[in-house]
């Protein structure tokens, strides 16, 4: 029987796990800064002076529940690659496609939020989570390499990478009763991934999107807080920040912006109608849909690796909810995305719609994750290999 201290413990251990439950919850839902630890407090059925108790802040969760969804991937890892034995398992890349599929089944809230919430965690809680990630990804690296003995190191950095992306975009937010069919379809893609050769991955053509503007100060504006909000966050940059990068004071900025969210429609925009232009002239010079398509990803690897503007709008996005040009800049990602879809779809009619949709919510996936990776965005050959292994993936 638990003495009294050791049951005040364990209590305290499942309030613990029933608040970062709570939270993971919800800021896979809402998104981190859409959430309130009132809000966190209600969902765990507590009062909020309750969670404070437990943690320091909002952050603090945050931290917890990411830290939860590498400890889920280590866990699933460990258990694929190994027998019951405790020998290693006789198929090693068979135990990669199970334990990326199996984590993103077992907790897709979490696993999202590892992904994808670097900037509002400390640097130092990043690099922490970052760390711990890379490690796994080394042992995945590992075990594709031992099934492909003709891949060089990099290149199953590559698709251990690329495998968690495609896993870890398709089952997030899917409806439980489809789960059966994405699942299948996760595996289908990953083994057509591991299949695939970075090293042969062909230079990519020069742009396909027309010039910017003038690089007025307008410009300069925008190009300087593209560049902070991607490497400091939305919320950790200033409108001081902002001016001092391009030699003006805070102040000055409002010359040109009315306030650091209209700075943050600006760069939507523009990426945006890069985006627009890139699949214009996609239309036009190619021939097809299968070649359109091609198209489209060359045009998209060259956006978010040649500038900031595309990550900005994926990732702060949330900054703009309820505004109307928010609202606008999505649809017109969704209309982007859709085009990619029925691209697909005329190139591969055996697919059915579901699955067209899902293939190219992976195949993004991989090139939006990757170039959140600080260590693998230098690499010269780094766009290029993401283009073909995104072409890799809808094989048109």
């Amino acid at each position: 029987m638990p003495t009294p201290k050791n049951a005040r413990r364990d209590r305290a251990e499942d309030r613990r796990r029933q608040l970062i439950a709570a939270a993971a919850a919800l800021f896979a839902d809402r998104g981190f800064p859409h959430v309130a630890v009132s809000d966190i407090a209600a969902r765990a059925g507590v009062s909020t002076p309750t969670v404070y108790r437990h943690f320091t802040d909002k952050q603090a969760l945050l931290f917890a529940a990411t830290q939860g969804g590498v400890d889920t991937f280590e866990q699933l890892t460990e258990e694929a690659l190994r027998t019951e034995a405790g020998r290693p398992q006789p198929d090693p890349a068979r135990a990669v496609v199970t334990a990326a599929t199996t984590l993103s089944v077992a907790d897709p809230g979490a696993t999202s939020l590892w992904r994808w919430t670097g900037q509002h965690l400390s640097d130092e809680q990043d690099r922490e989570v970052v760390r711990r990630t890379r490690t796994v990804l080394r042992r995945w690296a590992a075990a594709i390499a031992e099934s492909r003995p003709d891949l060089s190191e990099r290149e199953s950095m590559y698709l251990a990478g690329a495998t968690l992306s495609v896993a870890g975009s398709l089952l997030a937010r899917t409806p439980k009763n489809d789960r059966v069919v994405v699942e299948a379809t996760v595996q289908q893609l990953i083994w057509r991934l591991l299949d695939l050769h970075p090293a042969s991955a062909p230079p990519l053509p020069e742009p396909i999107s027309p010039a910017d503007t003038d690089g007025g100060r307008r410009d300069e504006i925008l190009d300087a807080a593209a560049r902070l909000f991607a490497d400091h966050g939305f919320p950790g940059t200033g409108m001081d920040e902002i001016g001092a990068a391009v030699g003006i004071t805070g102040p000055s900025v409002y010359r040109h912006f009315p306030s650091k969210d209209a700075i943050l429609v600006a760069i939507g925009q523009r990426s945006a109608l890069r985006l627009e232009a890139g699949a214009l002239a996609a239309a036009m010079r190619t021939s097809g849909p299968a070649e359109q398509l091609d198209a489209l990803v060359d045009s998209y690897v060259q956006n978010i690796t040649g500038a900031p503007d595309l990550l900005v709008a994926l990732t702060s996005g949330y900054a703009l909810d309820g505004d109307p040009s928010g609202t606008e800049l999505l649809a017109s990602q969704r209309r982007y995305v859709n085009r990619w879809i029925e691209l697909l779809a005329a190139a591969r009619p055996e697919l059915s719609a579901q699955t067209a949709a899902l293939t190219v919510r992976a195949v993004l996936a991989i090139v939006n994750d990757a170039v959140r990776m600080p260590r693998s965005t230098p690499q010269p050959e780094f766009a290029a290999r993401m283009a073909y292994l995104m072409k890799g993936l809808l094989d048109s």
